[in-house]
């Protein structure tokens, strides 16, 4: 839904404006009023909507941004856009925290461990054909890149944040996708990505990696279609203790 002029925000009358001005336009994007893409008022139409200074909105507009709640474009058609990045803005801080509170990567692989066990239970239960198209669409472009020698973090990455999607559960997508960043994030410090020519007749040990997760994504990817938790969660048990071994460089 497009923002128009009507009024549809109520007069702040409280000390704490620019809080009660970011409150309702969340409660709106909540309730679905606002939805991705939307653009809010501008600032002056907002001032006089809330009946606050111009000030008062900036500020507001300046904690949604950092919530994830909106974008601001800049330039003549820009403004503040209603944007989903509240994922992504839970990873980054889920990074921040993961480093400042020196949490360790055996500490990261039980957690990991026991998440996505869950959440290959409710995978099993509830994903449909267009999540299993998506699983096996992953695994296979995986597997072409490796073909071509180029490094796969990325998909392999992608495979996981898939699987809690075919949960159904959005709490699950939300903390798989947190923790999943944290492990990108690792991956890409152990090393540069290296490419060789076709008629090279070894891969680097990126790309032998690349193969071993590959092979544990087939297994896993098999194992939900066939409705087999127990095989499931035993070859992400043998997977994620191969990635935890990868990691010890990180280790504290």
């Amino acid at each position: 839904m497009s923002s128009e002029s009507k009024a549809m925000f109520t007069p702040i009358k409280g000390s704490r404006t620019f809080e009660e001005v970011s409150d309702q336009i969340k409660k709106l994007i909540f309730d679905g009023v606002f939805k991705p893409g939307d653009k809010l008022l501008p600032e002056t139409e907002l001032a006089q909507q809330f009946n606050v200074g111009r000030q008062s909105i900036r500020e507001a507009l300046r904690i949604l941004e950092l919530s994830g709640f909106i974008t601001i474009q800049k330039g003549g058609g820009g403004g503040a856009v209603i944007k989903d990045t509240i994922s992504s803005t839970i990873s980054r801080l889920f990074l921040d925290a993961f480093q400042m509170e020196k949490i360790t990567i055996e500490e990261l692989t039980v957690a990991r461990f026991e998440i996505e066990k869950t959440v290959l239970k409710y995978a099993i239960a509830n994903a449909d054909e267009t999540d299993l198209k998506r699983l096996q669409e992953n695994v296979d472009d995986a597997c072409k890149k490796i073909e071509a020698n180029i490094n796969v973090i990325d998909e392999n990455i992608h495979f996981h944040n898939l699987l809690a999607r075919a949960s159904k559960n959005h709490l699950f997508i939300i903390v798989v996708e947190a923790v999943t960043t944290a492990v990108r994030h690792f991956m890409r410090q152990l090393g540069p990505d290296a490419e060789f020519s076709d008629d090279k007749k070894w891969y680097n040990e990126n790309i032998i990696q690349s193969k071993t997760t590959l092979a544990y994504h087939r297994e896993i990817l098999s194992a939900v279609i066939e409705k087999n938790l127990n095989k499931a969660v035993d070859t992400l048990e043998n997977h994620l203790q191969e990635v935890k071994n990868r990691l010890q460089p990180f280790a504290r």
